[in-house]
C-alpha cells in the first residue's frame, strides 16, 4: 500500500533523505519554518501514532501493566505486533482508522497539540487535505469492519446534526431551543438530510462539493428553518414540531399545506399541532380535496359548517378515514333511528363518538345497553342525549356500577330509569362519587331501602357534590329549618329533591316565609318532617293558597300545621271547587279529608255528611247507623265533620 504525504523541504535534514528500508519513517512535524518546497515519498507501513528515536524493544510488554505511550512510535509499533487483539486493515490499526474517520468527517478543524501526527494547517482548503486518503484505508477487496462502518455512520449523523443546529442558530433561535429540537429530530430527520446530501453527489452541480456543503444545501432547499419558525408562531411546542417533521418523511411542505387547511375550517391555533399529530401520518400525505370531501360529507348529515373546527380539533382521527369508512360509521347511528339533527348535535357534543372508537367496540357497548331493556331506538335517543356513554369502558366502568346497584337493592327496571333519566351516572367512577354519598346517607339515618328508592326516584342526586351541595343542605335543615337529628334521615329519604335546591334562592326564603306566618321553628321542623316538599314551592305559589285559606275558607293556622300538604294541591282545580261544594251543602271537613281523596270518594263523603246533617235537623239520633264509611279514613272522619248549625 502506498500513501503519499507532503512535507516542507527544510523540515528534514540531509541525512534523512536516504533512510534504511527497515526504518519506520516518523510523521512528527517539528516546529521548523514552513516553506513552499515539499518532498514527496512513499511508505509501506501504517502511520505510527508518534515518533521517537529509541531502539525497539525485543520483549513484549506485560499485559497486566500495559502502559500506552502514544509519544513513542517504536514501542507502539511493537505493541501492535504483539497484541493479539490488534487487528489491522490494509496496514492501519483499528484505532487509527476510527481517528481518520472522525477527522475526515469533522465539520471543522479540531484543536491540535504540538507533535500531532495529523496536522491540520490553517492553509488547508478542506479538513481532509492533511489526511491520508480514505480510499487507501478501505477498498473493495477487503470486508469492511461492521464496528468501523457503524462508527462512520454515527459520526456522519453527528456532523449533520451540527450543520442543522448551525442553520437554526443563524435563524435567530436560542441555543436551548435548538438543542431540544435537535434531540427530537434525531435520528429520523437527520438521517433524511444525510441521505439526501449523499444523493446530491450525483448532481453535477455538487459533484465536487464536500458533504457539509451538500447538507447545508439540502436544508436550504427544504426550507426547514422557516417552517419551524412558522409552526412555533402558530403555538406548536418543540416536541410537536419535531414529531411533525419526522412524520412528514421529508415532505415538509405538506405540513404547511395541511395546517393552512385546518385554519380554513376554523381550527384554533393551539389545536393545530394536536390535530396534525393525532390525525396520523397519512393525514400529511392527503390532498386538500380529500379533506374537503370529508367535511362536505359531515355537513350534509347535520354537522354545521361552523362546528367543523371544534370537531376536528377534538377528534382529528376523522381526517384519516376513507369515505367508505366514514359512511359506515354514520350509518351505524342512523340505523338506530337517529335523525340528521340529533346526529349533528351528538357529534358536536362529543366528537370522539364518531371517529375515536372502533366499530367492534361501539357494537359491544350498544349491545350492553340493550340488556337493560332498551330498544334500538331507545339506545339511539340515549346516545343522542348523552354521547359520552360511548367513551365509557364496559369492564372498568359499567359492570362494577351495575354490581353495586344490585348490592343496594336496585332492580334492573330501576337501573333503566337511572340510565334514561341521568345517563351521566354511568360515566362516573362510582367508588369516588356514589359510594361516599351512600355512606353519608347511612350516617344521617336513611334506611337501606330508602337509599335505593332515593337513587331511583332522584338519580341526579348521584351527580351532586357531597361537600359543596349535599352536606350544606343537610346542615341548613338541622340548624335553620328546625329539623331534628331524629327526623333528618326521614326528611332526606322522603324528599331527596331538597338536596338539589339552592339554599340562598329557595330554602332560606321559604323558611323565612313560614316563620313570618307565625309558625315557630320547632313546629316548622315537624311540618317539614311530615311533608319535606314544603320547602320546594315558590313563594308566589304559596302566598295565594295561604290567603285563600285564611280569608275565604276562614281556617285557623293550626289546620295548616296539621296538614302541610295543603300547599301541594292546585288552588284553581281542587281547593276552590271542593270548598264551594262544602259551602253549598253546608258541611265542613278537615283539610286532610277535603283534599286527599279522589272526586268520587269526596262526593260520597259529602253525601254521608249531608244525610247526617239532615238527620240532625230532623231530630233523629246520631246513633242510627248510616252504613260503614266509604273510604279508609275510618269513623273518625265522620266525627270530624262539622255541621253548620247556623242554618238551622
Amino acid at each position: 500500500m502506498t500513501c503519499c504525504h507532503t512535507y516542507p523541504k527544510n523540515m528534514l535534514s540531509p541525512q534523512h533523505t536516504h533512510l534504511p528500508p527497515h526504518h519506520h519513517l516518523p510523521l512528527l512535524l517539528l516546529h521548523h519554518p514552513l516553506s513552499t518546497t515539499t518532498i514527496t515519498f512513499n511508505r509501506r507501513h501504517p502511520p505510527p501514532i508518534s515518533a521517537s528515536s529509541h531502539p525497539p524493544s525485543t520483549n513484549p510488554p506485560n499485559q497486566d501493566t500495559k502502559i500506552l505511550r502514544t509519544h513513542n512510535a517504536r514501542s507502539t509499533s511493537i505493541l501492535f505486533q504483539t497484541d493479539p487483539q490488534s487487528q489491522t486493515l490494509n496496514g492501519y490499526h483499528k484505532n487509527e482508522i476510527l481517528k481518520l474517520l472522525e477527522l475526515s468527517m469533522a465539520k471543522k478543524r479540531t484543536p491540535q497539540f504540538p507533535g500531532s501526527i495529523y496536522i491540520q494547517s490553517p492553509a488547508d482548503t478542506t479538513v481532509e487535505s492533511s489526511l491520508p486518503p480514505i480510499k487507501d484505508v478501505f477498498n473493495a477487496e477487503n470486508d469492511y469492519d461492521f464496528e468501523v462502518i457503524m462508527r462512520a455512520l454515527e459520526i456522519r449523523r453527528e456532523v449533520t446534526l451540527e450543520i442543522f443546529k448551525e442553520a437554526m442558530r443563524k435563524g435567530k433561535f436560542g441555543i436551548t431551543y435548538v438543542n431540544n429540537l435537535g434531540s427530537r429530530l434525531f435520528p429520523e430527520f437527520i438521517d433524511y438530510v444525510m441521505v439526501q446530501a449523499a444523493a446530491m453527489k450525483q448532481v453535477p452541480e455538487f459533484a465536487n462539493s464536500s458533504f457539509n456543503v451538500r447538507a447545508k444545501a439540502c436544508l436550504e432547499d427544504c426550507n426547514v428553518v422557516p417552517l419551524i419558525r412558522w409552526l412555533k408562531h402558530n403555538g406548536l411546542s418543540y416536541p410537536q414540531i419535531g414529531k411533525l417533521i419526522c412524520n412528514s418523511k421529508g415532505n415538509l411542505e405538506s405540513i404547511r399545506t395541511t395546517a393552512d387547511w385546518l385554519k380554513s375550517i376554523h381550527v384554533d391555533g393551539r389545536f393545530i399541532g394536536v390535530a396534525l399529530l393525532r390525525g396520523g401520518e397519512n393525514v400529511l400525505q392527503r390532498r386538500t380535496e380529500e379533506l374537503d370531501e370529508i367535511v362536505s360529507c359531515l355537513e350534509k348529515n347535520g354537522v354545521k359548517r361552523e362546528w367543523m373546527g371544534y370537531i376536528v380539533s377534538r377528534c382529528p382521527e376523522l381526517l384519516s378515514f376513507s369515505m367508505e369508512e366514514l359512511e359506515t360509521r354514520m350509518k351505524f347511528y342512523f340505523d338506530m333511528g337517529m335523525n340528521e339533527k340529533d346526529f349533528g348535535t351528538m357529534v358536536f357534543d362529543f366528537p370522539k363518538v364518531l371517529g375515536f372508537y372502533s366499530l367492534e367496540e361501539m357494537n359491544q357497548k350498544v349491545a350492553y345497553l340493550k340488556e337493560f331493556g332498551l330498544s334500538n331506538e331507545d339506545v339511539g335517543r340515549l346516545l343522542a342525549f348523552r354521547p359520552q356513554l360511548m367513551g365509557c369502558s364496559i369492564e372498568e366502568r359499567w359492570k362494577p356500577l351495575v354490581k353495586y346497584f344490585y348490592y343496594l337493592g336496585i332492580s334492573r327496571d330501576g337501573m333503566r330509569r337511572i340510565l334514561t333519566v341521568k345517563p351521566m351516572v354511568f360515566c362516573f367512577d362510582f367508588e369516588a362519587n356514589i359510594v361516599r354519598k351512600v355512606q353519608f346517607f347511612r350516617d344521617i339515618g336513611v334506611q337501606e331501602k330508602g337509599i335505593a328508592s332515593m337513587l331511583v326516584r332522584f338519580p341526579s342526586l348521584m351527580t351532586y357534590s357531597l361537600h359543596k351541595k349535599i352536606r350544606p343542605v343537610v346542615i341548613f335543615l338541622l340548624t335553620k329549618a328546625g329539623v331534628s337529628q331524629t327526623n333528618i334521615g326521614k326528611v332526606i329519604g322522603l324528599g331527596p329533591e331538597l338536596l338539589g335546591c339552592s339554599i340562598s334562592k329557595k330554602l332560606d326564603p321559604n323558611v323565612k316565609y313560614f316563620l313570618s306566618l307565625g309558625i315557630d321553628l320547632k313546629t316548622l321542623g315537624e311540618m317539614i318532617a311530615d311533608f319535606p316538599m314544603l320547602l320546594r314551592y315558590n313563594i308566589d305559589v304559596l302566598r295565594p293558597k295561604y290567603r285563600y285559606l285564611r280569608r275565604t275558607m276562614v281556617r285557623p293556622l293550626n289546620d295548616l300545621i296539621e296538614f302541610p300538604r295543603f300547599f301541594s294541591y292546585s288552588l284553581e282545580d281542587r281547593i276552590i271547587p271542593r270548598h264551594k261544594i262544602l259551602m253549598d251543602n253546608r258541611v265542613n271537613f278537615k283539610l286532610r279529608y277535603m283534599l286527599s281523596s279522589t272526586d268520587d270518594e269526596f262526593q260520597q263523603k259529602v253525601e254521608v255528611a249531608v244525610q247526617r246533617r239532615r238527620m240532625f235537623e230532623s231530630g233523629i239520633s246520631n246513633n242510627i247507623g248510616l252504613g260503614p264509611p266509604t273510604d279508609d279514613s275510618s269513623e273518625d272522619e265522620i266525627d270530624d265533620v262539622d255541621i253548620k248549625i247556623d242554618d238551622l
